[in-house]
């Protein structure tokens, strides 16, 4: 079956599926929406399914792959939910201590698309670690609209003292040697603005279509950070502008770039909104930030 892309659904379809998928709109207010664009065969519930992930199909690293070290552990957070669980990846041939990068999911929890991108992560020879904000909860559930409902039960200042905790646990694990970077995606992306904020030992930060931190917040970011926008993500992007203001009156070191004509979660190959140009470009430049400000 050939792979859909974004181009063969009407962007307001994929508008109403960005609120379906952050909480906005349920089920039968997407379905109702999108009918309105049905064509066909391809009806309402037809979209929906068509845009689910796939995550079997995107894998690029096999769970088992002989060229890293992957297990779950548990680490403690004493001012969120206690202990949090999440997922540690490593080079198997490490020689020496690794710089850390710390993988901030989506608002589902620790899904196997985050999964696949900190393997990916490790096969470029960091300790990679992706904490599970859903752990209190059970963890994941194996179900996109059901973890997204879970996902706004759980406390926010705890579940932000749980990843903050988590970006710790890996910098100063064992075979860490000390200096972190960190990139999250969609509520991982405002996570990554927010650790730059308030981490001031974190040497680079990477949000993805994130939620902005507050402008007055920005005085106290140290790290580097390297943003990244969906040019069709009109709901994100309507914060940059200010976000640019502050960072520039308080002389901050940023790049930012916005793909053009992409949507919200382009790099997130398991579903059809992924735009593999950008997503291919991005991924360079963030590599290449991390290169260069975490590895030293």
């Amino acid at each position: 079956m050939e792979r859909l892309k974004a181009t063969d659904f009407p962007q307001e379809v994929l508008k109403l599926f960005d609120g379906y998928v952050h909480g906005m709109l349920d089920r039968r207010e997407f379905l109702d929406g999108a009918a309105k664009y049905a064509v066909g065969g391809f009806s309402a519930v037809a979209m929906l399914e068509a845009l689910r992930p796939n995550y079997a199909m995107a894998q690029q690293v096999a769970k088992n792959d002989p060229r890293i070290k992957a297990e779950f552990v548990e680490y403690d957070s004493p001012q969120g939910n206690g202990k949090i669980r999440g997922y540690l990846v490593r080079p198997a041939k490490a020689s020496g201590k690794l710089p850390a990068i710390v993988v901030i999911h989506e608002n589902r929890g620790l899904n196997p698309h985050i999964e696949d991108i900190t393997r990916r992560i490790a096969l470029e020879n960091y300790i990679a670690f992706a904490p599970d904000a859903l752990t209190p909860l059970g963890g994941y559930p194996g179900e996109e609209e059901a973890a997204v409902k879970l996902f706004g039960t759980l406390d926010p200042a705890k579940r932000l003292e749980d990843l903050t905790a988590g970006a710790n646990y890996v910098k100063t694990h064992a075979e860490s040697n000390g200096r972190l970077g960190a990139v999250g995606f969609c509520f991982g992306g405002g996570i990554c603005n927010i650790f730059a904020t308030r981490m001031p030992d974190l040497l680079a930060s990477v949000p993805f279509y994130g939620a902005q931190p507050a402008a007055a917040d920005v005085a106290k970011i140290k790290s580097p950070l390297q943003i990244h926008y969906a040019g069709l993500d009109e709901r994100i992007n309507a914060g940059w502008p200010a976000l640019e203001a502050a960072l520039k009156a308080n002389n901050k070191s940023y790049e930012a770039y916005i793909y053009a004509n992409v949507n919200h979660g382009f790099n997130n190959d398991t579903t059809p909104r992924y735009d593999k140009a950008a997503a291919d470009l991005a991924w360079s430049r963030t590599l290449a930030f991390f290169a260069k400000h975490v590895r030293g």
